[in-house]
């Protein structure tokens, strides 16, 4: 069963889509209607949805907006808008679909069934033989080509357009790619990015402290905050 998420800032564009939805009712639940962003960018992660429908035009912040405002997720983007002039952005972000309002039903069909390929892509890229082909990664330098283990590799911060990779036997390599672009490779049951800024591996926390988000220590001495958006779903995966 899939899991919906609703994100319109009318109340009647929401009702409507959710009732449409209802006719896929045997495949996909809505778990969250919300009509204002910052209640949704609160909620979210803890829905951990398979999908947000998401309006593009909203008053204060568009959808794209609040996707970068959330940093990072894991589930799919369906756009639902009344202007046809954000297409090439929703393809820029890899959407599943960019639907127009009213939603017709023919092209709400079709995006569903977008969705369901896409998500199963990604449940065959999560098995036993994947892991293991997956379990080593490469990291292009100045120097060259550094093979390492993921095991090894403690945290990964962004430096403006760069990442860095502590490991650890406190060896340092700097990569000119983006954190977002290795947050993908990295997103499995150990990684974890807790901040605008920071992937951890999970396996070297030894301590959580309180506080709005709260702070994580981990073996190497560092000391990393968390975004509060984050906190819930990071203390369900730490405990």
């Amino acid at each position: 069963m899939l899991k919906a998420v609703i994100l319109d800032d009318e109340t009647r564009g929401s009702k409507l889509l959710s009732q449409k939805l209802q006719s896929f009712e045997d495949e996909l639940q809505v778990v969250g209607i919300f009509n204002e962003p910052a209640k949704a960018l609160n909620a979210i992660i803890t829905l951990d949805p398979d999908v947000l429908f998401l309006d593009v035009e909203m008053p204060g912040i568009n959808g794209f907006q609040f996707l970068e405002r959330l940093g990072s997720f894991s589930f799919e983007v369906i756009f639902t808008t009344a202007y046809d002039s954000y297409t090439l952005e929703a393809l820029r972000l890899s959407a599943v679909d960019y639907l127009m309002k009213p939603v017709d039903e023919d092209d709400l069909k079709t995006a569903i069934t977008r969705l369901r390929k896409r998500v199963a892509g990604k449940i065959k890229q999560r098995s036993p033989k994947s892991e293991v082909l997956n379990a080593r990664l490469a990291l292009p330098t100045a120097e060259g080509v550094y093979i390492i283990d993921k095991t090894t590799i403690i945290r990964v911060e962004a430096m403006s357009n760069y990442s860095v990779f502590l490991l650890t036997d406190n060896k340092k390599i700097i990569v000119s790619k983006t954190l977002k672009e290795y947050e993908v490779q990295l997103n499995d049951d150990f990684f974890m990015r807790i901040n605008r800024s920071v992937i951890v591996n999970l396996s070297y926390v030894v301590k959580y402290r309180k506080g709005d988000g709260g702070t994580l220590e981990l073996s190497d001495g560092a000391e990393v905050e968390v975004s509060p958006q984050r906190k819930e779903a990071l203390l369900q995966r730490l405990f």
